[in-house]
């Protein structure tokens, strides 16, 4: 649903309060309110979040919530599920009035988004196009819907994808400690 009448600057949406714990992202320079998080989707995100702390991820470099400024036609900010920082980010972020990476901040390491029914082409094709101009190292899609967990890896400015399903092993490029299958993984919403 979108909100505002006049496409807004990223100026605009952060400095954007409604007095509400609406979540919006900001698509092409138009306000869009995003329903509830499914249960699904925060039991995946949770799970991976317990787990990365597990692997020794700290926790203040893995946030859920934390919204990132991609590029569009016009301004664009996106909300992911789970978003793994560097050291770098979260320096940039102390002290920011809204959690948002802005354009000249560092960017995530990691962006894992979890795919809601109707929304695949939000994930799999407008995301990985914002996120690969932000040149973000990893992003996962995990699609319970689907049964499997993509992971791209940017690779000499294109993302390379690689699909987990069943008992596999996800071989993460940032966490090279992980040792996760994407059974698990995708049973954490069940």
């Amino acid at each position: 649903m979108s909100v505002a009448a006049q496409p807004m600057t990223l100026q605009d949406y952060l400095n954007y309060d409604d007095h509400t714990d609406t979540r919006y992202e900001l698509v092409n320079g138009e306000l869009i309110a995003m329903p509830p998080e499914s249960a699904l989707n925060n039991q995946i995100a949770s799970f991976l979040f317990a787990y990365f702390l597990q692997i020794g991820i700290p926790y203040y470099c893995l946030s859920i919530g934390v919204q990132i400024a991609v590029s569009g036609a016009r301004a664009t900010v996106r909300q992911p599920d789970l978003v793994v920082l560097s050291e770098e980010a979260v320096v940039a972020l102390e002290g920011a009035s809204r959690c948002v990476i802005t354009h000249d901040m560092p960017p995530p390491l990691l962006v894992i988004e979890v795919v809601s029914p109707q929304q695949e082409n939000r994930d799999y094709r407008h995301k990985r196009t914002e996120y690969a101009g932000r040149r973000i190292p990893e992003y996962w899609i995990v699609d319970p819907i689907a049964q499997k967990v993509t992971v791209l890896e940017w690779v000499d400015g294109l993302y390379e994808e690689q699909v987990y399903q069943s008992d596999q092993l996800i071989r993460s490029p940032q966490l090279a400690a992980l040792k996760l299958a994407a059974a698990r993984v995708l049973a954490a919403g069940h």
